[in-house]
């Protein structure tokens, strides 16, 4: 057999063996790391130890945590540079998942599996996360020893189901719901693959527009496009999603993410459970529900209920969303939807850049003429942030592949932004020398006029700006290269289904 054929293979196994996916709270940052509820889900108290479950999931909370260090380099150059803090968050992310990963996989004893072949292969416990390393989880697997008719248990069984999405809504992070072959094998057992697929990835491409700190009004067209897009295709199977929150922890952080559930004579009714704990059946309601049951904290009488809530155009009213120093920014750089020509979009880049370069020299120059120490202070405040957008903006346009292409854009925005402050140095620097000279009467060196000091700075302001713009129309040029997903008619978005 090839790789291909092996890789293949073992996909389905694990798709047929799949038992429960439990998701890790928080959004996996430097204060909130991710972390496991030391109550096991009801879904596998049938296939681990819940004392040894408990042991399990405090060494994991214990590895998730970052140390003090990792967090302070990541203040000081969010002072710095936040370009630069960025990738180093998502370098520690990146080593998080990595050593979760190898702990769960190949140093944890499974003592926690009931079955004696998980425990001697070291099997039936898988840790993986979303691309953007926010949202992670841990499959569980059967050992295949159980000797249980009823398990694992089909997709109708699991119903009502939830599917988180992984990102914040942020510029760097939109909301995305991966699509991975365990979701993808499971939801085939009622909707076939070509729909689930086709249905995924035009929510992606409608989750990608919203924003954070204006979810109430992001949020409306998806719900918009799921009644009219998503829900009368998906309800021919038997199925119905529902947009949702979960909130996990004691601090507010809420994840978004499908409730998704089966459609019962002819009406659409997702079982949620109440207060006490009793299922009870809900038909868009817009108060709070309970996605969960009251879970205990190890260790402590404490009960903690994990809340949620399915989210309609009433409810979204109701949303409590946070806004940070970075959303006032969010006019300039933000996801949008493709424009195609693509190739034309990156040579007027290209050429933008140039002019950037020239007007950047341009701009030192002048203020060199008036005093080295505000070249230092253009150059320095914030640290080489009026020069890194170039090579940035260079490495994302000529390299390799979609999505690395993207990536890199995207950092080249977040350059881009950041010199915005310099160019305010500048403006500042050379506001103060202009009154200097006005007051003294004396001629600049330079034969501009005294009054067009500001010129090269605002010609350079400018620049930024539709280059914003642009990047923000390349990265959707790359990410979305099926424009038809943006559709507004019903039958010609689900037309390329196949």
């Amino acid at each position: 057999m090839s790789n291909t054929q092996v890789l293949e293979t073992n996909r389905v196994g694990e798709s047929q063996s799949h038992v429960h996916r439990m998701y890790f709270m928080g959004p996996n940052t430097f204060s909130e790391p991710w972390h496991l509820p030391h109550t096991p889900p009801e879904q596998v108290k049938e296939i681990v130890y819940e004392g040894a479950f408990n042991a399990f999931v405090d060494e994991i909370n214990t590895l998730a945590i970052y140390q003090w260090w990792e967090g302070s380099v990541h203040s000081i150059l969010c002072i710095l540079a936040y370009p630069l803090a960025w990738s180093w968050k998502q370098w520690r992310r990146r080593m998080k998942l990595q050593q979760l990963r190898e702990f769960v996989r190949s140093e944890y004893d499974h003592a926690c599996l009931r079955s004696c072949r998980s425990r001697a292969l070291y099997e039936g416990l898988k840790v993986a996360a979303t691309p953007d390393l926010m949202l992670a989880y841990i499959d569980f697997f059967l050992g295949g020893d159980e000797k249980r008719s009823d398990l694992p248990p089909s997709v109708h069984q699991r119903f009502p189901m939830s599917l988180l999405f992984g990102g914040d809504g942020s510029y760097m992070t939109p909301f995305s719901l991966q699509n991975d072959n365990i979701i993808t094998s499971l939801m085939s057992q009622s909707v076939p693959p070509t729909t689930w697929y086709r249905f995924v990835a035009g929510l992606n491409a409608q989750l990608r527009l919203v924003r954070r700190g204006c979810l109430r009004a992001k949020f409306r067209p998806v719900l918009i496009w799921i009644e009219t897009f998503a829900n009368p295709s998906l309800r021919i199977h038997g199925v119905r999603v529902d947009l949702a929150w979960f909130q996990a922890m004691t601090d507010g952080y809420c994840h978004y993410g499908l409730w998704v559930y089966a459609v019962e004579d002819g009406m659409d009714r997702v079982s949620l459970e109440g207060p006490d704990g009793e299922p009870r059946s809900q038909q868009h309601s817009r108060e709070e529900t309970y996605l969960s049951r009251s879970q205990r904290i190890a260790g402590g009488n404490i009960r903690r209920k994990i809340y949620g809530g399915v989210l309609d155009i009433n409810s979204l009213k109701m949303l409590k969303e946070k806004r940070d120093v970075l959303f006032a920014l969010s006019f300039l750089i933000h996801n949008t939807k493709p424009v195609g020509h693509q190739d034309l979009v990156g040579l007027v880049i290209s050429v933008l850049l140039l002019g950037d370069f020239s007007l950047v020299l341009l701009t030192l120059l002048q203020l060199f003429s008036l005093s080295v120490a505000d070249v230092f202070l253009v150059l320095f405040i914030l640290p080489l942030g009026i020069l890194l957008p170039f090579p940035a903006g260079i490495n994302a346009l000529f390299s390799h592949g979609p999505r690395r292409s993207a990536g890199l854009a995207r950092v080249y925005a977040l350059w881009n932004i950041t010199s915005l402050i310099n160019i305010g140095v500048a403006f500042l620097c050379g506001y103060v020398h202009y009154s200097m000279q006005s007051r003294k009467k004396t001629p600049y060196i330079w034969n501009m006029d005294e009054s067009e000091w500001w010129i090269f700075p605002l010609a350079l302001l400018l620049c930024k700006c539709i280059q914003s713009k642009l990047v923000n129309l390349h990265v959707a040029n790359l990410e979305i290269q099926d424009r038809s997903l943006y559709v507004n008619d019903f039958e010609l978005f689900w037309e390329t289904e196949d």
